[in-house]
């Protein structure tokens, strides 16, 4: 058996699933990128029948991509198939993965099928799947709860049909890694043909085994592994990419396995997608988190500046994060500016490296140092957010002892500019207020978040804010030198996403019902 493990990520699907995650085309293009320079063997770039947008933002990514495979998934129906292949088709290397349910609780309550139409779904799926291409997988969702003897019938069907991968998932993270190793050997040894297929494993984080059971389902013969960046994705999210990869490169003498992961671009990927996403990563978290490779213990310090590998079992360069001495200022010209956005990933056309300039210049103005951080904040907010309904033109706050605090805003619209002034319970809370009445919005704050990108008193401020819509929910992010610019940002940073959910409805998890 190969020890060559393939990397599926699924950030663009699976990722943006998590609550507010949405992304527009343009920011899944260059997670896109970022993905492709990783290093990822397959992408799945989103559900092209979940709404115009998402079908549309697929075939921008397939567009783009030249190296890893650009996978869009599909329900077994024709419709949804037609879909995915309609958007992945001019990707130079296409795949169509569609799936449906095997565990008896979803075929009673959610399919209304039994055994044998579900088998005639997948197969009848699998072989149209493969009329596109010759690239098709095949999950079985919630396969861990399933039968073990009717999953692995479902599998040598769909093998049989015709696909090339087939996917056992943890759907709902109930698996305990000795287990799901276990029902993986099982498979392995009860698909007669499994041979001629790729089995692949893509499990959720929901008892925080994600990781522990990838790794087990690895150790026992599954050869691709589905993660997402940061691990986000719904509900406690997916298997992180990071972690999978970094421990077979950290313990290869019990993990002997290889991927075609460029190690070194774990953390910018990390970075730009906690960026475009908004949603944060925990400080503590394994790879990529702030504190991943600090030490403030005075034993642990001493023990690095003897020798490294006293504490730290990866040097840090190797997930991406050295230093790079290039100071960029005030004075620092286009051509020092464009250098450094290259370096780290960003390749801008001149008219977007002239607007970037000027956010940097009036940036530098208010800094001393503008660091990576920054620099990713001003491409992720200035750049790849242009179709936004709102955006801060103007903000005034009044506050202080004895004074009720008032916030005048000017928001710009369609070429024209609003104005409003309302009172609060604070400045913050004023501006919220005067931006909720200009805007209409209805929206309901579930999370406000307040931190900052880097060290030092001149640290741009870096807010969250989590809104609810009906049954939408946006996250919005804003960054500025000044905090209470910051909220403002985010706060219409949100409801311009809210906007975009409204205009691009996504199937909800009620109607992934199979029709055919």
């Amino acid at each position: 058996m190969s020890d060559r493990v393939y990397i599926f990520d699924t950030t663009l699907r699976d990722g943006e699933q998590s609550p507010g995650a949405t992304m527009n085309a343009k920011e899944k293009v260059r997670i896109a990128s970022r993905l492709e320079a990783l290093g990822v063997d397959i992408m799945e770039a989103g559900f092209p029948a979940a709404s115009e947008g998402d079908f549309a933002a697929v075939q921008d990514v397939a567009a783009v991509c030249q190296k890893s495979s650009v996978a869009g998934l599909a329900r077994t129906s024709k419709s949804d198939i037609d879909k995915a292949w309609g958007a992945v088709q001019h990707a130079k290397h296409p795949r169509i993965h569609t799936f449906i349910a095997t565990s008896d609780i979803h075929l009673e309550h959610k399919l209304k099928m039994n055994r044998e139409q579900v088998v005639e779904a997948a197969v009848n799926a699998v072989k149209y799947a493969k009329s596109f291409t010759d690239d098709v997988e095949f999950s079985a969702e919630d396969g861990s709860r399933s039968d073990r003897d009717y999953l692995c019938r479902v599998f040598e069907a769909a093998i049989a049909a015709g696909a090339t991968t087939v996917n056992l998932p943890d759907t709902v993270g109930y698996a305990i890694p000795h287990e799901f190793a276990e029902l993986v050997k099982y498979v392995m040894d009860h698909t007669p043909n499994i041979h001629q297929a790729i089995l692949s494993v893509h499990c959720h984080n929901d008892l925080g085994l994600a990781t522990s059971n990838t790794l087990a389902a690895i150790q026992a013969g599954a050869r691709q592994a589905e993660v997402t960046v940061n691990g986000i994705g719904e509900r406690a999210g997916n298997t992180s990419l990071e972690e999978v990869v970094m421990a077979m490169h950290t313990r290869p003498n019990y993990l002997d396995f290889h991927t075609n992961i460029v190690t070194e671009q774990i953390h910018p990927a990390s970075r730009l997608v906690r960026m475009i996403t908004g949603i944060m990563v925990q400080p503590n978290k394994a790879i990529v988190g702030a504190n991943a490779f600090a030490h403030e213990a005075g034993i642990h310090q001493d023990g690095v500046l003897k020798n490294p590998m006293t504490y730290e079992i990866m040097r840090p360069e190797t997930v991406g994060l050295s230093k790079n001495n290039m100071v960029l200022g005030k004075h620092s010209g286009r051509h020092a500016l464009r250098s450094h956005l290259a370096d780290m990933g960003y390749v801008l056309s001149d008219e977007e490296l002239q607007d970037l300039f000027i956010k940097f210049k009036d940036l530098a103005d208010k800094k001393k140092h503008v660091v990576d951080e920054d620099l990713e904040a001003l491409v992720s907010i200035g750049i790849l957010r242009t179709s936004d309904k709102y955006s801060l033109d103007y903000l005034h706050v009044s506050a202080g002892t004895g004074v009720k605090p008032t916030a005048t805003v000017g928001l710009k619209t369609n070429g024209d500019v609003l104005m409003g002034a309302e009172f609060g319970n604070g400045p913050i809370d004023a501006a919220f207020n005067t931006i909720a009445k200009m805007t209409g919005t209805t929206s309901e704050m579930l999370r406000f978040t307040v931190s900052a990108l880097t060290g030092g008193t001149d640290a741009q401020g870096e807010v969250t804010v989590r809104l609810q819509e009906g049954k939408n929910i946006a996250l919005g992010r804003g960054v500025d030198p000044d905090i209470i610019t910051a909220s403002a940002k985010a706060y219409v940073n949100g409801i311009n996403r809210l906007e975009y959910l409204r205009d691009n409805p996504v199937i909800s998890d009620k109607d992934v019902v199979e029709k055919e």
